[in-house]
């Protein structure tokens, strides 16, 4: 169960590039109170730093991150239940519409409803209802629990080794080669932490971004098929939820089984 001292739950979402896990990490934090995202790309090394591969500068790699700033951060994290003095992501304070989630108003607010009724009658969602705005303003006994998504396209591989100590649930967002490609190419360019604009050389995907997230993430698939079934013992042994349909990216499928999930993993952890 969480570390009674902290009462900071640390929820990876990961998955392939473009898979959905920034929308979804954003939709899950204005549904559930105390919650709040720290986002892995926080955490690049600037472009001088980063190495070549094919030519091409590779930032989708665990040696294009600053993995120890990233540890560092959730420890604080894990013992203050807020973002290190001077650190808390902009990224953090962006509103998910509901024509960039493709998630319908409706379906949002029934979600908020659920969420909110088990706020009121479960006490794992008490917990996490203190001191926030949905709080019963007479309630405000015993500790609060806080949620921090952490956000980022490699989190469960053994390069990141030095982070999975402090990860309480972790949460997998499969998607094909196709969707993946042709959302990542229909990005806009990165705006960069330095104010610097980053965009992505012809073949990037190809030769670095793909290639990379098969790497990292073969171990988690029958024969190291992207496309394939997931080795369900393997991210079971692991603690990874993997997302039962391959849905490339259809949000609203993707959310309603997210919010299940905490809610779930959320009520069984504070009954331990």
């Amino acid at each position: 169960m969480i570390d009674s001292g902290t009462n900071t739950l640390v929820v990876g979402i990961s998955g392939a590039s473009s898979s959905g896990k920034t929308t979804l990490s954003r939709l899950l934090r204005d549904i559930f109170p105390n919650t709040f995202i720290l986002h892995e790309d926080d955490f690049f090394k600037e472009d001088k730093n980063l190495t070549f591969k094919h030519g091409l500068k590779d930032g989708d790699c665990a040696e294009a991150l600053k993995i120890p700033e990233m540890a560092a951060a959730l420890a604080y994290i894990k013992t203050h239940g807020s973002f290190p003095p001077d650190s808390a992501s902009t990224e953090d304070l962006t509103t998910v519409s509901e024509s960039d989630s493709l998630v319908p108003a409706s379906t949002i607010a029934a979600l908020k409803a659920k969420v909110k009724q088990w706020t009121s009658e479960i006490e794992a969602g008490k917990n996490l209802c203190r001191n926030s705005s949905l709080k019963d303003p007479g309630s405000n006994s015993g500790p609060t629990l806080k949620i921090c998504i952490l956000d980022g396209f490699l989190l469960y591989a053994e390069s990141m080794s030095a982070i999975h100590q402090y990860m309480d649930l972790k949460y997998f967002l499969p998607v094909s080669y196709g969707a993946s490609k042709a959302r990542r190419e229909a990005r806009a360019p990165y705006l960069l932490k330095d104010g610097s604009v980053w965009t992505e050389p012809p073949g990037y995907f190809d030769k670095i971004v793909w290639p990379n997230y098969v790497e990292e993430h073969g171990w988690m698939f029958e024969g190291g098929d992207m496309g394939g079934r997931v080795k369900r013992d393997v991210v079971r042994e692991k603690g990874i939820e993997v997302l039962g349909e391959r849905t490339d990216g259809d949000m609203e499928t993707t959310v309603k089984w997210a919010v299940e999930c905490l809610i779930r993993n959320l009520t069984s952890w504070i009954a331990e």
